[in-house]
């Protein structure tokens, strides 16, 4: 008997996968369950569009993050600070100070999290900062850290 699972089911398979099982199991295990239902015609035709609109969604948002990419490379974000006698910041510049600043100067949101800000910035200066938008995307944002 052919099924589609509504669920994943441990050692059979993942959602939305079409997998054989014996009849018994599927007709007093994992129909009555709600874990699968019968593989026919109609069945297997939704569950062929619904993969194709997530691979095109897929497809969409990458382009998107790959646009994004290309735009932060010509960005420069330029955030101002107050500094000690010895040259050093009070505080550091937060990954979260970057992104607010990116909002509010061009009107790109994104998500503090996604920007990768390996060493926190405490000097004066120019940064490059990696932002991760999307799996295999990754664009850079160019911060100028100057005093007020």
């Amino acid at each position: 008997m052919k099924v589609i699972l509504l669920a994943d089911v441990k050692g059979q398979g993942k959602k939305n996968d079409v997998i054989e099982v014996s009849d018994g199991y599927g007709k007093n295990f994992l129909i009555p369950r709600k874990l699968a239902k019968v593989a026919d015609a109609q069945s297997l035709n939704d569950v062929k569009v619904k993969e194709e609109a997530r691979l095109y969604r897929i497809e969409t948002e990458k382009k998107e993050a790959k646009a994004l990419a290309e735009k932060l490379k010509t960005l420069q974000v330029k955030i101002t600070a107050s500094c000690g006698a010895d040259g050093r910041l009070y505080g550091s510049v937060t990954a979260k100070d970057i992104a607010e600043k990116l909002e509010a100067d061009y009107g790109i949101a994104i998500d503090k999290r996604k920007l990768v800000v390996s060493d926190p910035i405490k000097a004066y200066g120019k940064y490059e900062i990696d932002v991760k938008l999307y799996p295999e995307v990754t664009g850079k944002v160019y911060v100028l850290v100057c005093e007020k």
